[in-house]
């Protein structure tokens, strides 16, 4: 439930022009070593419900990383709306990238 301010530019992602924003991220899954998942609180009220997040699997070496996004709690009217999933499956590949250079930089990753 911890809650945390992220300032967003989704220019990058040229689907939706918001420009810069700021959303609000609750912590909804976290077992160390093992997940940590949030959602998003932003302008739209009542909040979407989608997740984001990220699985933790021990490997040799070190940890394989799962990041998903997981949309199956949103309500009708958004499944209607035809804009999810929100975000393409390349961004989320994208943040494993800037994951792997954040915690671990200049080390090799498996499978890259």
């Amino acid at each position: 439930g911890d809650t945390f301010v992220v300032h967003m530019d989704r220019e990058a992602l040229n689907d939706y022009p918001l420009g810069l924003y700021d959303v609000e991220i609750e912590i909804v899954t976290f077992e160390p070593d093992r997940e940590v998942a949030w959602t998003i609180h932003g302008a739209i009220k009542p909040s979407i419900g989608h997740v984001y997040g990220y699985r933790l699997e021990p490997i040799d070496g070190g940890t394989m990383v799962t990041s998903y996004y997981d949309w199956s709690n949103i309500g009708q009217d958004w499944r209607d709306s035809g804009i999810f999933p929100v975000i393409p499956e390349s961004a989320l590949r994208a943040t494993l990238g800037i994951l792997a250079r954040t915690v671990a930089p200049g080390l090799p990753r498996p499978g890259a």
